[in-house]
């Protein structure tokens, strides 16, 4: 295994030397404790000693139990290697479209704003200008880390509760894990998609004629070569970092995080987007890249530079940012609370850092200098997009 047990409990945790109180005193201590505020641990130990915990022995307990807890956690929200203790992202359940909903019928997209993956979809629908033609449901993550929804952010098309029962209404009912994005045919009751590259590939067929074109046959393949380099190392790669359970596998992935964002920056330089117009592979660098000093450097330790220490990169996210209807997709206190607030084994105490200013409104509406910029001449785009990253 890559990580030993933790060490069993000292001794003197295990068999108290402290003298038990009896059984009477500790009953009236008990009610006495009941009616004041303090926290449930002193309380205990006060019912137990008569006293609280000395310090060592506190901070040996409680070390021991969160690092067990912390670890049952992490199995169970972020399988890893067990070699390795590297995450590993779990499939989609829905990973293609496999038959494609037929002309007129009725589709409805499923979002949460936190989610990077589900922020493709959005983005994509938005520079296509599909908001009147798919309708959204927009779900907010549950007390238990499951999307649900709320008064102010219902399920548009059933009114359920949860989305986890919007999937379960598909002929054949569900078992899985309910996640976002989920391209839903509601004249099939069957989930399209859900698998946030391909609804995104889905939508460019859905566009007027007149629209931006972000998958165009003829960058196709480029586009297949950033995906290549963005997917592993920059979208998943925070997660690696942030799900990380051993030392070596986050070193693994910080190491090939910044290796990717210097070559991004490098090839951002001298080129407005990835390839030879805005694409996709924009759109998914873009959903990593608006998240990354709001909750990537400070909660997924992903501290080796800020993004607006990338001159290139800094600016080329203010530069789709202020494209018409970017801005309206990115929910930063949404995204700040899906990360904070929800990813308990690594925030358990649930605060929130203050908002960096590199990421209010303000800055990121900054000029960003990049009109000027030229596509990048084939030989380049070819080497930038096949760069080695590891």
């Amino acid at each position: 295994m890559w990580s030993p047990p933790p060490p069993p409990l000292p001794l003197q945790l295990r068999r108290p030397t402290l003298p038990l109180l009896p059984q009477g005193r500790r009953r009236r201590r008990l009610n006495r404790i009941a009616a004041s505020q303090e926290d449930p641990l002193t309380a205990l130990s006060r019912v137990l000693w008569g006293r609280a915990l000395p310090p060592s022995q506190l901070v040996l307990a409680v070390r021991h139990g969160w690092t067990s807890a912390w670890r049952l956690l992490m199995r169970q929200l972020a399988p890893s290697d067990p070699a390795t203790g590297a995450f590993t992202r779990t499939p989609s359940r829905f990973p293609a479209v496999a038959a494609a909903p037929s002309p007129g019928a009725r589709l409805h997209l499923y979002v949460g704003l936190p989610c990077p993956w589900a922020h493709r979809a959005l983005l994509v629908r938005a520079l296509l200008g599909l908001d009147t033609r798919l309708p959204l449901s927009v779900a907010v993550p549950g007390d238990d880390g499951a999307w649900s929804f709320t008064a102010d952010s219902p399920d548009a098309l059933y009114g359920k509760r949860r989305l986890r029962d919007v999937y379960a209404a598909q002929r054949g009912g569900f078992e899985g894990r309910a996640s976002v994005p989920m391209l839903w045919d509601a004249d099939r009751r069957d989930v399209v998609c859900n698998e946030s590259i391909e609804i995104a590939k889905f939508l460019c067929t859905l566009a007027d004629a007149d629209a931006p074109d972000l998958w165009p046959p003829e960058l196709r393949q480029e586009i297949d070569r950033w995906y290549g380099v963005i997917y592993p190392s920059v979208n998943n790669g925070v997660y690696r970092c942030g799900f990380a359970q051993s030392q070596a596998a986050y070193d693994a992935a910080a190491s090939e995080l910044f290796a990717a964002l210097d070559m991004l920056e490098d090839h951002l330089s001298t080129s407005r987007y990835l390839c030879a117009a805005m694409t996709l592979a924009d759109v998914c660098l873009f959903t990593t890249l608006i998240r990354f000093d709001l909750v990537y450097n400070p909660l997924f330790r992903c501290s080796r530079r800020k993004l607006v220490e990338y001159p290139s990169l800094h600016a080329y996210t203010r530069d789709i940012y202020q494209m018409p209807g970017v801005a309206e997709t990115c929910d930063m206190a949404a995204i700040a609370d899906g990360y904070f607030g929800t990813l308990f084994p690594l925030n358990p105490g649930g605060i929130q850092p203050v908002v960096p200013a590199s990421c209010d409104r303000e800055a990121l509406m900054k000029p960003h200098g990049r009109e000027a910029l030229l596509p990048p001449a084939p030989g380049r785009q070819q080497q930038g997009a096949t760069a080695s990253v590891g």
